[in-house]
């Protein structure tokens, strides 16, 4: 058994500011004793514009985003997921959002670039647009961690949509699945809780959703409801709005059972013919 804690921020354009309050959950997590922290998309800053957001973009190997990951990793000695910062790119006006796993020695074990954007236009009931692409390049690789706690996967936000993401971390043998999100309130209302569930169960393995949650001073609603899921598709705990760390337990013995027990993974047929 081990524990594994999602934390819910509503950040904001003050860089400074979101990290005092990340430091401050990361450590209300350890003191529940979480041995794997999750932190939310974006959660060094919400930017009040696309331009603000690019010129933060960080250098692979440093900035202070990064220090602080690996600064609070090291100082808890937990796996941290550093929810997403925004890292430069190779394309001029575009940086990657990626997220970053520290190790307890404040090592970066894995860096998992964002591969779903968020393009869409005009949200049901909202209005909402959003263009993510035209500032973000996607990413064009999966992750899966040997950690302590079972194989780890990586998926952010959107691509929370693309059951065949999973599949192929599903077929990395992933065990647990970590979700950095800033989930919208009208999409997250939704779809929010089927889709999670239906990653968890079925892939048969935990998901540890890390969600924004509440309003931002650029505008933007952010739907919370954090929850970890175990692999049988019951949420174990959840925070529905505001600033707040939700903490359950990890059972790889519960994992393994389930997979065994119920072999769904191992009756998957996709070899059918078309007509």
């Amino acid at each position: 058994m081990s524990k594994a804690a999602a934390v819910q921020m509503a950040s904001g354009p003050n860089i400074q500011a979101n990290l005092d309050t990340a430091a401050r959950l990361i450590e209300q997590a350890v003191s529940a004793d979480a041995e794997l922290v999750v932190l939310p998309e974006n959660f060094s800053c919400m930017s009040m514009s696309d331009k603000e957001r690019i010129a933060q973009a960080e250098k692979p190997g440093e900035g202070h985003v990064r220090d602080f990951l690996s600064n609070q990793s090291r100082k808890h000695k937990i796996w941290l997921v550093g929810g997403t910062v925004p890292m430069v790119s190779l394309i001029p006006g575009k940086t990657r959002s990626a997220c970053m796993l520290f190790n307890p020695s404040g090592e970066m074990a894995a860096r998992y670039d964002k591969i779903h954007m968020f393009d869409v236009h005009n949200i049901q009931n909202s209005g909402e647009s959003y263009n993510e692409s035209s500032t973000t390049e996607s990413g064009d690789a999966t992750v899966v961690v040997d950690t302590p706690f079972g194989k780890l996967g990586i998926a952010i936000c959107y691509d929370l949509r693309f059951p065949e993401l999973f599949r192929v971390l599903n077929d990395q043998d992933m065990e647990i699945c970590v979700l950095p999100s800033s989930f919208t309130a009208i999409t997250g209302k939704a779809h929010w809780e089927p889709l999670l569930r239906a990653r968890a169960i079925e892939n048969q393995c935990y998901m540890i959703a890390a969600d924004q949650g509440g309003f931002h001073i650029n505008g933007r609603e952010t739907y919370g409801n954090s929850m970890i899921i175990d692999p049988w598709g019951n949420i174990l705990n959840r925070l529905m709005s505001g600033a707040g760390v939700v903490v359950s337990e990890i059972d790889r013995d519960f994992l393994r059972n389930t997979r065994k027990n119920f072999p769904v993974l191992e009756h998957r047929h996709l070899n059918c013919k078309t007509q």
